[in-house]
């Protein structure tokens, strides 16, 4: 019986072999980090919605407060989003000259179709969410906006937005770095909502921070199982 004998290429061949492996992996792991790093991932990031809603105009140029849209930040661990009835309560179908009800809003821009197709069927609008965690992450925007931390601390200056786009990183390291200190988040929880607060000498400084602090019980918060339930 003979022994069989691999044909001499095959020596060179398994150096290429290895060399390769190695390369697949160098690139995979080098891969694998960026692409799932929340800053190359999702900074930026800025879907187009069925209906192009402008932050811009409602929450700047209108003044609207962010609560009339997302009416449970206060109450719950999630930002509700509004339904077509809250549209639908200033753009409600035109009637008589192209007014809602309100008399105030012109309502038949073929922009505000997709409302009103909602409105008559029943149908939610199928809004893409922008801001996404990690299932294993718990988040409660309840507990940061009533112990004084704005919209603004992870959504960025939304009031000028005319599309929404992500303006944080929202990694974990973002969101140590301001649980090991918040102090620079912090702000009368009367203006939580007022995006372009900017507080003077008298009415914010570290006697009212640390006031504030001991009011709502804030210290700094780095244990895993605030997050990871």
């Amino acid at each position: 019986m003979k022994r069989f004998l691999f044909p001499r290429w095959i020596n060179p061949f398994l150096g290429v072999l290895g060399l390769a492996a190695v390369g697949g992996g160098v690139y995979a792991a080098a891969m694998g980090g960026l692409v799932t790093d929340p800053k190359t991932l999702n900074v930026g990031y800025m879907p187009s919605q069925p209906v192009p809603f402008s932050h811009a105009l409602h929450a700047g140029q209108l003044k609207m407060d962010c609560r009339y849209c997302h009416n449970t930040v206060f109450e719950a661990a999630h930002a509700a989003i509004p339904p077509t009835a809250t549209c639908i309560n200033c753009h409600s179908p035109a009637g008589e000259g192209g007014q809602s009800a309100l008399g105030a809003v012109r309502t038949d821009s073929l922009k505000l179709q997709p409302i009103h197709e909602s409105w008559k069927t029943g149908r939610s609008m199928a809004w893409k969410r922008i801001h996404n965690l990690p299932e294993f992450v718990y988040f409660n925007h309840a507990a940061h906006v009533n112990s004084g931390v704005s919209c603004k601390s992870c959504h960025g200056r939304i009031d000028q937005m005319e599309v929404v786009y992500q303006a944080e990183e929202l990694s974990m390291a973002w969101c140590i770095t301001c649980h090991r200190n918040p102090d620079p988040h912090l702000r009368p929880q009367e203006f939580v909502t007022k995006l372009d607060w900017k507080p003077s000498e008298d009415e914010w400084n570290d006697a009212k921070i640390a006031e504030h602090k001991e009011k709502y019980n804030i210290n700094p918060q780095v244990h895993c199982a605030v997050c990871h339930r």
